[in-house]
């Protein structure tokens, strides 16, 4: 009777070390998985800071295009235009209502 309590605590014994190598092997990866996870965080992070810093310089690129005096001064060089004189500007009225 002794020695089959003796085999009970020992398959006792066995079976919880199997459990702690199984819960200790289940932390390892889940801290595994959650480093991986957090290096592609960073990594996304990171992209997301380089492509507001790009979307930043294409703005500053855009309104430098943009600028009136640029385009003036493109138009009257490249594109030979003026701006006609002032008898030959006229203004047109629009009638409220949007009746012709």
């Amino acid at each position: 009777m002794l020695q089959a309590r003796v085999k009970k605590v020992a398959k006792l014994n066995l079976m919880l070390l199997f459990l702690a190598i199984a819960c200790a092997l289940g932390v390892v990866t889940s801290q595994h998985k959650a480093r991986k996870l957090f290096v592609e965080l960073q990594k996304e992070q990171e992209l997301a800071r380089q492509m507001e810093i790009e979307w930043g310089q294409l703005q500053l690129e855009q309104s430098t295009w943009a600028l009136p005096s640029r385009v003036e001064k493109i138009a009257s060089r490249q594109l030979q235009m003026q701006l006609p004189k002032a008898e030959k500007v006229q203004f047109v009225r629009m009638q409220q209502g949007g009746s012709k």
